[in-house]
């Protein structure tokens, strides 16, 4: 990766940095320049400018929108540290009750996502009304170190680095099926009754997080009839009476039309990881969420007991 020395760096003007942030970002000049409110032609000569005092090319820009050079990736995270430190010298300046404002990128697997953020979002704008908060759901892989997002929930322990992790929370999957399809075809109360019956699962090929391969564990003789990348939809076949599918416990016991079965020989046990850049931790908009983030979970495990 192509290193900035630090004589260029600290003859660098904020303003630009901060304009580069933006078009890192958003993915291009035009995404960056509404996110600023600014002319579309001021940021690309800002970045022009930025990469004159460099030295180097930081962006390639195509009408596909912006991506970072080698320069540009490696600018990143003194951008990001000088953005922290600007931060928290404003935060000092104005006083400790300043309130956290920005936006903040969230990603998240797609049950966390739409089951446990979803519903609280509510309650996060009404204690911090200048967040704009941007919830991520997908059963992808995330790359925080592409920016993907500013702070990512994941389903393992990221690798060793530069990342700040923590676990949040333990969860649980079951099988289920709905109380309609259970009174039509009869109990589910042995590996052997799962015989020749329907089921409702990812697209194999379509995965790429290896905790969302489970299903293999307990199929015997099962045919998948239905799947999808969405664990949502795959919850919605289910109570619909289609067939029978490992679902998250914590959400599907929200739905009155679900039975779990077999709950004491089908349990398959995961955690939740908070992941975020160590810079990032100093983002009162990033703390804020990460702080939501944590008391939802604490939240969570009370109401279960």
């Amino acid at each position: 990766m192509c290193k900035i020395s630090y004589a260029k760096l600290a003859m660098l003007n904020w303003d630009d940095l901060r304009i580069f942030l933006a078009v890192a970002r958003e993915g291009g000049l035009l995404p960056a320049a509404r996110r600023l409110g600014l002319d579309h032609t001021t940021v690309a000569r800002r970045i022009s400018t930025l990469e004159e005092a460099v030295g180097a090319r930081l962006v390639d820009r195509s009408p596909r929108g912006a991506r970072l050079t080698d320069a540009g990736a490696g600018m990143i995270e003194h951008a990001e540290r000088m953005e922290a430190e600007a931060v928290v010298a404003g935060s000092a300046w104005k006083g400790a009750d300043q309130q956290a404002s920005g936006v903040v990128r969230l990603a998240t697997p797609e049950a966390f996502g739409a089951w446990l953020v979803a519903p609280a979002v509510r309650a996060f704008h009404d204690q911090y009304p200048e967040i704009q908060l941007e919830l991520v759901p997908e059963s992808r892989l995330i790359s925080l170190s592409k920016r993907d997002a500013d702070l990512a929930v994941m389903l393992s322990r990221p690798p060793q680095g530069r990342l700040f992790a923590q676990r949040l929370i333990d969860y649980e999957l079951g099988l289920f099926a709905s109380r309609a399809y259970l009174e039509e075809t009869g109990a589910v109360d042995s590996l052997d009754a799962l015989k020749g019956r329907p089921l409702v699962g990812y697209i194999d090929e379509m995965i790429d997080i290896p905790e969302l391969r489970y299903v293999d564990q307990f199929a015997n003789g099962s045919k998948t009839v239905f799947r999808s990348t969405s664990i949502t939809a795959q919850q919605i076949a289910v109570s619909a009476g289609l067939g029978l599918g490992v679902l998250h416990v914590f959400a599907a016991e929200q739905n009155p039309q679900l039975i779990r079965v077999m709950a004491e020989r089908i349990s398959i046990k995961r955690s939740y990881w908070l992941a975020m850049h160590p810079d990032q931790r100093r983002l009162p908009r990033v703390r804020a969420v990460a702080d939501f983030l944590r008391g939802l979970t604490r939240a969570h495990l009370r109401h279960r007991g």
